[in-house]
């Protein structure tokens, strides 16, 4: 009876999985200590898939333990890594197909990890059944084991079953196919209850739970069968144990339910029950013989029938019911398929387990987003309020209308505005940032357009090998999975197009000031006499309204040092929102993002943006004071043209500093924006390349699989084959009728049908010897040109017989003639026999020649005699 069956594992191709992960880490985490504890983890992780898929797996829980571990940790990597967009191809073959003459087993390659985690799942089970098939069932602890692996396995199934189809998102092998696993979930569960079974007949535990544990086995075992039938992908031997087995659960249950009758002092529901047994135990050993053994079963019952008969006849004379009037046996089921919940493994300690997953990282990034468009906005807002200031100081030409009151000097703040533009590197430095600019701009330019012109190349060929193969070519289109990509060069290609216009108005504005920037950058003896000089003013100094606008202007200076102050705090605030988000993800099941961000933000930079406010208040009131002083300023100066003209190269020299200042500031970021952009297109080309890469693996890979295919199809359609060119013998006729003669059966193909030769007219009863004699023919035929080797004639009557040896290919069997063939040659005419050819029709081989012996062994021919006819003359 302990015959179980166990399934055989699926095998997978190599897969490196250091080079794509060790990608994303580096590109991820900064170089540190974090960086390489991560990388060493990868390198660890393709060990253990090597240890677990690159050699053959010992039936021994050794093994399993390390399958388990693999499976525990792809399921903790696989919300830490971005699968998709890696690639990684995993190929695995079918594990019930053995392939074929002129290809290889059927397998699937697919770059999905919940792909991989389904195929070690289904290794899980499967070892898990060969382990359990490989207990010893004669031992307590054998027995736990055997049931403990096959409820595993069961679970493993059942669980692939659940998840395989949302897994892959399209139509796996057969193997890993929904009816096939819930199938041999099935199995593995009716063999759990039969080692249930047995563990309780060892335990030699009562009849009615026994009885009952048997009847729910053969019920387990019968569900198995009926989702069994259709499956012609599983082993051939799988049926009939299934039905062997549910016929000995049965008669087990019935023995056992059968004692109980006795004990009832039930007699003949004892009997009846038995001979039930026998028969189901008949049945099982008639057809499934070679694939059970029931003899113990069967003695077992025949010995308790036998004296169940004997005290009946003897003593009780109970009578025997029919089956069908038989009380129903209950049923008990001890065993659950184990639930799959990760971690599996006892000892399981994720490589990864510092790594936040991909949600998290995701929502950090979008996080970190934000914090910088608000960092941005409020540093913006305080760098425009700045803008604004000089741009009105300087078309009031103050401070320097205020240090100018004598009209023939350079005004200090003239002066330290100069001293600063030559410090900066002077025109020579933005020359060269601007002319850097052109080339920084079409590199990046040449790595997007080289980025999308690979994508653009793959998804040509995809799109030609599919016109070519149609429904065959079973991958996903180029054009939807790149679709990601493609909207991410296009941002590319609009932040540069963008990055080209803000460069056009930095150039614009340079050219508008080059001319005054110029004069700044001269020594101070060429910068007073390009000053034009005016009458003296010095009636101002001391004035009520100079010292109020010096003191409005020193309060704007305040202003500015606080604005500048408040931008260093601002781009000083740090936080970090990957516990809040790990936190949110382990008690709600996932994260809200946008909300958690949010108050983070307005609690990190609400106190920020109301100083920010302040301070833009009152620089504006500041503004206003001062544009009110400054007219009651202008109005006492003296008015003269080259008071005026003095004032308006002043104002051109302030308003140049402050544009050297933020066209130097722009080109500098400019410039770092490039290089920056550059480290990132160099990732977005690396990543186009790599999804390239695995793409034209997975392409030639399914090449192959469909060269593979075509050349197992049929090269033409089937057709029937000619009945003269069967190797079934003609049927006899009958008693009276005529004998066709027997025509030479060929393995080729013939151009056309021969034609029938006359009938003959059947033999008369002749002497032997006459009939045994040796007809010599005047005109032999020769051996045919085709050199088959014939067969060996006989020496009974000259009616027309059947080969006397089977035919085989490659050496076809001529059926000869006992003699020359000539239907005309009655009695009254001594003509001598010839050999009959018809037209078209290749005529019989004769005798051989005397040099080439018979391949048979032939009767002794007695010596020539003279020609006899065939019939008796009168």
């Amino acid at each position: 009876m302990a015959t179980f069956i166990s399934v055989p594992l699926k095998k997978s191709s190599e897969v490196d999985l250091v080079k794509p992960l060790s990608k994303f880490v580096t590109a991820t985490y900064p170089p540190g200590e974090e960086q390489a504890e991560y990388l060493r983890a990868v390198e660890e992780l393709n060990k253990l898939r090597k240890s677990v898929l690159g050699r053959p797996l010992d039936k021994h829980e050794s093994s399993l333990e390390i399958l388990l571990r693999y499976y525990d940790q792809l399921c903790a990597i696989e919300s830490k890594f971005p699968f998709p967009e890696l690639c990684l191809t995993f190929t695995w073959k079918d594990a019930f197909d053995k392939g074929s003459l002129f290809g290889g087993s059927v397998k699937l390659a697919l770059a999905s990890v919940g792909y991989e985690k389904t195929c070690v799942l289904f290794n899980v089970g499967a070892l898990a059944s060969q382990i359990a098939s490989e207990q010893n069932l004669d031992d307590d602890e054998g027995l736990k084991s055997a049931a403990k692996f096959y409820q595993l396995a069961s679970g493993a199934f059942a669980h692939i079953k659940n998840t395989v189809l949302s897994a892959l998102n399209r139509e796996p092998t057969m193997d890993i196919s929904p009816e096939t696993v819930g199938t041999l979930s099935q199995i593995m569960l009716s063999q759990a209850q039969e080692v249930f079974v047995l563990k309780a007949t060892a335990d030699k535990m009562k009849d009615a739970i026994i009885a009952k544990l048997a009847n729910q086995a053969a019920d387990y075992y019968g569900d198995a069968f009926k989702q069994c039938q259709y499956k012609e992908n599983l082993p051939k031997e799988v049926l009939p144990v299934l039905a062997a087995k549910h016929c000995m659960m049965q008669a087990t249950a019935e023995m056992y339910q059968s004692a109980l009758a006795n004990q009832k002092k039930k007699f003949g529901e004892e009997i009846a029950r038995l001979q039930h047994a026998t028969e189901l135990v008949k049945t099982a050993a008639s057809r499934y013989d070679e694939y059970v053994n029931v003899k113990d079963l069967s003695d077992k019952i025949n010995r308790a029938l036998t004296a169940a008969k004997k005290d009946n006849d003897f003593i009780y004379h109970d009578r025997v019911p029919e089956v069908k009037d038989l009380e129903h046996i209950g049923k008990a089921s001890l065993v659950k398929a184990t639930a799959v919940q990760a971690p599996l493994s006892q000892k399981f300690t994720d490589l990864f387990e510092k790594m936040v997953p991909m949600a998290v990282q995701q929502s950090v990034s979008a996080a970190n987003s934000k914090k910088a468009d608000t960092v941005n906005r409020l540093v913006g807002s305080l760098r425009e309020a700045t803008n604004l200031c000089n741009g009105v100081l300087a078309s009031l030409n103050l401070p320097a209308a205020l240090e100018d009151l004598s009209g023939d000097s350079v005004p200090q703040s003239i002066l330290e505005k100069s001293r600063a533009v030559i410090q900066q590197g002077g025109l020579q430095s933005i020359e060269q940032l601007i002319k850097d600019l052109p080339e920084l701009l079409q590199r990046n330019r040449e790595i997007l357009d080289e980025s999308l012109k690979i994508l653009n190349d793959e998804e040509t060929t995809d799109n030609e090998l599919r016109a070519k193969f149609n429904q065959r070519w079973a991958r996903t289109p180029s054009g939807d999975l790149y679709k990601s990509l493609r909207a991410e060069g296009n941002n590319f290609r609009s932040i540069l197009d963008k990055a080209v216009q803000a460069d056009q108005v930095v150039k614009e504005r340079y050219n508008s000031h080059c001319e005054m920037i110029v004069l700044l950058c001269k020594p101070e003896n060429e910068l007073s006499s390009a000053i034009p000089s005016a009458n003296p003013a010095k009636t101002l100094q001391g004035s009520e309204v100079v010292n109020v606008l010096r003191a409005q202007l020193a309060q704007l200076d305040e202003v500015k040092r606080e604005r500048d102050v408040l931008e260093g705090e601002i781009k000083s605030v740090t936080f970090d929102m990957t516990t809040k988000f790990l936190t949110a993800l382990a008690q709600d099941g996932a994260i809200n993002e946008e909300a958690l961000t949010s108050g983070e933000l307005d609690t990190r930079y609400g106190a920020h943006t109301q100083h920010v406010q302040q301070n833009l208040r009152r620089q504006e009131e500041l503004l206003s004071q001062i544009q009110v002083s400054h007219q009651e300023f202008s109005a006492l100066k003296q008015s003269n043209s080259e008071a005026n003209n003095r004032e308006e190269v002043l104002k051109k020299l302030a308003s140049a500093h402050d544009s050297y200042i933020e066209i130097s500031s722009n080109i500098k970021e400019g410039t770092k924006f490039y290089n920056d952009l550059t480290e990132i297109l160099l990732k977005f080309q690396n990543k186009c390349s790599d999804i390239v890469f695995a793409r034209k693996t997975e392409r030639d890979e399914l090449l192959k699989d469909l060269q593979q295919s075509i050349a197992r199809e049929p090269s033409a359609p089937s057709f029937n084959v000619p009945s003269y060119q069967s190797n079934t013998p003609a049927p006899v006729p009958a008693a009276g009728g005529p004998t066709p003669a027997p025509r030479t059966v060929f393995q080729q193909q013939q151009p056309q049908a021969k034609p029938q030769p006359p009938a003959r007219p059947p033999p008369p009863n002749i002497p032997t010897q006459a009939a045994s004699a040796s007809v010599p023919v005047s005109n032999p035929v020769p051996p045919s040109s085709a050199n088959h080797p014939p067969v060996a004639p006989t020496s009974g009557p000259s009616q027309a017989q059947g080969p006397p040896y089977p035919s085989y290919q490659g050496y076809p069997g001529y059926y000869q003639m006992p003699m020359a063939y000539n239907p005309y040659a009655y009695g009254q005419f001594n003509m001598p026999c010839l050999p009959y050819q018809a037209q078209g029709q290749v005529g019989y081989p004769g005798v051989p020649p005397a040099q080439q012996p018979y391949p048979y062994p032939q009767q002794q021919q007695p010596p020539p005699q003279q020609q006899q006819p065939y019939y008796p003359q009168q």
